[in-house]
C-alpha cells in the first residue's frame, strides 16, 4: 500500500561510514581466502608453464608498465559533457568576412 523510499545510505548520501569498511561474514572471509590462495596457486602453476625467455620479457612488461604509473586524470567536466567532434555536415559555420557584408541604412 505504502511505497518505500529509496534514501542513499554512506558514501552515496555523502556521509562517511563509521568505519569505513565493509563488514564481511566468516563464511564469506573463508570463500575470499581460499579464493585468493586458488589464484595464487593457478599463477604459480603458469609462471612454471611459461618458457624462462617469454616469462622474463613479460615481467619486464609488467615492470614497465608499473613504473608508468596510473592514467592521468579525466578533465572535470560536467556529466554528459563527452568532448565529440561535430558529426559530419553539423560543422560549426566559419565567421562572415567584414568585407562581404552590405551595410543597412
Amino acid at each position: 500500500m505504502y511505497a518505500r523510499l529509496w534514501y542513499p545510505l554512506g558514501e552515496d548520501a555523502g556521509i562517511p561510514d563509521e568505519d569505513g569498511m565493509t563488514k564481511r561474514s566468516r563464511y564469506e572471509r573463508e570463500q575470499r581466502d581460499a579464493s585468493n590462495a586458488r589464484v595464487k596457486q593457478i599463477t604459480a602453476e603458469w609462471e612454471r608453464a611459461v618458457p624462462p625467455d617469454r616469462a622474463a620479457a613479460f615481467a619486464q612488461q609488467v615492470e614497465a608498465a608499473r613504473a608508468r604509473g596510473p592514467l592521468p586524470p579525466k578533465p572535470d567536466m560536467a556529466p554528459g559533457t563527452i568532448p565529440n567532434p561535430p558529426r559530419p555536415g553539423n560543422e560549426p559555420r566559419p565567421p562572415k568576412k567584414e568585407e562581404t557584408r552590405r551595410s543597412r541604412y
